[in-house]
């Protein structure tokens, strides 16, 4: 069950991570899958880090600060990649 819950959750951070990085028409939902699983576990590292409890969705603790967690790290890996594929793009 808790593959279905990363994968439906991980396309849905993913998607919103992608609207607001302004990727959205360049990645399908495979990718957005990937980048909301991927951005979970960076969020997760980021809240750790940063001392900012409330855990992510990676320990089961599906709340709002674990999704916002996960959209953030989502966020930041999307912001990487931006910077790695800039000058590729056209």
């Amino acid at each position: 069950m808790g593959i279905i819950i990363w994968l439906i959750v991980g396309g849905i951070v993913g998607w919103l991570a992608s609207l607001i990085m302004r990727r959205d028409a360049q990645q399908g939902i495979i990718l957005n899958i990937v980048v909301g699983i991927i951005g979970a576990f960076i969020g997760g590292w980021l809240g750790s880090v940063l001392g900012i409890g409330g855990g992510d969705i990676n320990d089961g603790n599906f709340s709002i600060a674990g999704l916002l967690l996960s959209l953030l790290g989502a966020v930041v890996l999307l912001a990487i990649v931006n910077l790695f594929t800039r000058g590729r793009a056209r």
